[in-house]
Parts: structure tokens; C-alpha cells; sequence
């Protein structure tokens, strides 16, 4: 019954090591089908070259496990609350990508000073305040799924398509879980240019506004002219 939606984030899942965003087992990737109401994720602690489709966990969103002979992600309370609260995503990843969890790290939001940055976030990437301690003694992947969601009260999920989770590294969605990891790669790869960034000049200025309005606009605005037309 679920054998295409497993397929897809078993496949999403091992773009991470071939994007080279997982270090050993800690990373994850799901995808839900809002239709049937349920979401497919990798298992917990369960290495990629052995994982294969079939080992993908399917969960209704209520968290009861459908399918799958082994444990999901202990990530997956933090995606069921995303699921929950961003009805407009189709897919999660997460990773501890070094340039992106350095920053996540720090509770620094990563500073928007390039156009490669404003293709994909009209400003700072945003981080989450601290968890605390009793938000981590008690249900804490859930309170992580709730900082993310806090931390986006007047911001777009679908405009700002990742977060910096303060003190662990970096979430990310899309409509799929293979655009969820797209995600991942590029905040990881705007992670790295911005450190760079900072150290070839430490006062760098941030992109004047208009200049990242008209680069997040022209992939993602009402008029977006970038990219081929779709046939109708």
C-alpha cells in the first residue's frame, strides 16, 4: 500500500550521503502523503549502505506505526509536529552538515550576503531560540518540532524553506523529501559561503534589500521568469 512512498524517501534519504550532508547515521529524511495521512522515515540508527526500501518506517500522523519492522528516526516526533503546523510541506530532512550546524551551534542566523543565498531565502536564515531544560527533559523532539514553529510565527515556510535549530544543526522541507534535501544542500553550501565570507572580510554587508527581493522574486515571485515554462 506504501511501497512508492517508501521508495521515494529511501531514495531522498541516501541523497544525503551522495550530497555528502550525513556524518555516520545522523540524518534523516521523510515524506508524507497527506491524502492517505501518513508519513514514511528512515529508521533510527540504521546505516545507509545497508538500508533499503522496504526498511523505511510508515507512521500515521498521529505518530501509530502502520509499517516497518524496526524503530523510525528518534527524529520523528519533530517531523510529525512540522507536518502538523507547515500544511503546505511534503518532506523533511535533517543532517548535522558541518557549515550549517557550526552556525546552528552558535544560535547565529546565517546573514543573507550573496545572490546564491537570495535565490533561496528573501533574508537571514533563521535560527531558533535555546531549548529549555525543561523542554529537553520532556518530550524534546517534540519541543524541537515547537521552536521551529515559534520561531516562524510571521514567517513563510514555504518562502523560507529551512531553520537552524540552536545548539543541534539544520532542518529543512519542500514539497518532497528530495526537495527537502535540495534544501539541505544548498543551506549547507550558503552556510559555508557566508563563513568564508566573514573571514576573507569581517564586516561584509549584507545584500542591499532590493537586490534580494529581485533574486528571490525571479525564482519564486508571482512573475518568476527563471527556469523553463511548463508545457500546458
Amino acid at each position: 500500500m506504501y511501497e512508492d512512498l517508501k521508495h521515494r524517501v529511501w531514495e531522498a534519504n541516501l541523497k544525503l550521503v551522495e550530497y555528502g550532508l550525513v556524518i555516520l547515521t545522523f540524518g534523516n529524511v521523510s515524506q508524507v502523503d497527506r491524502e492517505k495521512g501518513v508519513m514514511a522515515i528512515k529508521p533510527s540508527g540504521v546505516s545507509y549502505e545497508q538500508m533499503k526500501p522496504q526498511d523505511m518506517v510508515v507512521l500515521d500522523l498521529n505518530g501509530q506505526q502502520l509499517e516497518g519492522r524496526l524503530q523510525p528516526s528518534s527524529d520523528t516526533p519533530t517531523h510529525l509536529f512540522l507536518y502538523t503546523h507547515f500544511p503546505g510541506i511534503g518532506g523533511i530532512a535533517h543532517a548535522h552538515s558541518e557549515y550549517a550546524t557550526a552556525f546552528a551551534q552558535a544560535g547565529e542566523e546565517i546573514p543573507c550576503l550573496g545572490t546564491t543565498h537570495a535565490d533561496f531565502f528573501p533574508g537571514p536564515i533563521p535560527s531558533t531560540r535555546e531549548l529549555e531544560e525543561g523542554e529537553v527533559l520532556s518530550d524534546y523532539e517534540q519541543n524541537t518540532g515547537k521552536v521551529i514553529v515559534e520561531r516562524f510565527k510571521n514567517l513563510d515556510p514555504a518562502h523560507y524553506p529551512a531553520c537552524l535549530v540552536a545548539g543541534h544543526g539544520p532542518f529543512a522541507w519542500g514539497q518532497s523529501g528530495a526537495e527537502a534535501v535540495d534544501h539541505l544542500l544548498a543551506l549547507e553550501k550558503i552556510a559555508k559561503m557566508a563563513l568564508l565570507t566573514r573571514l576573507a572580510k569581517p564586516g561584509a554587508k549584507n545584500l542591499p534589500a532590493y537586490l534580494i527581493k529581485k533574486h528571490f522574486e525571479r525564482k519564486h515571485g508571482p512573475k518568476a521568469y527563471y527556469g523553463q515554462r511548463k508545457e500546458k
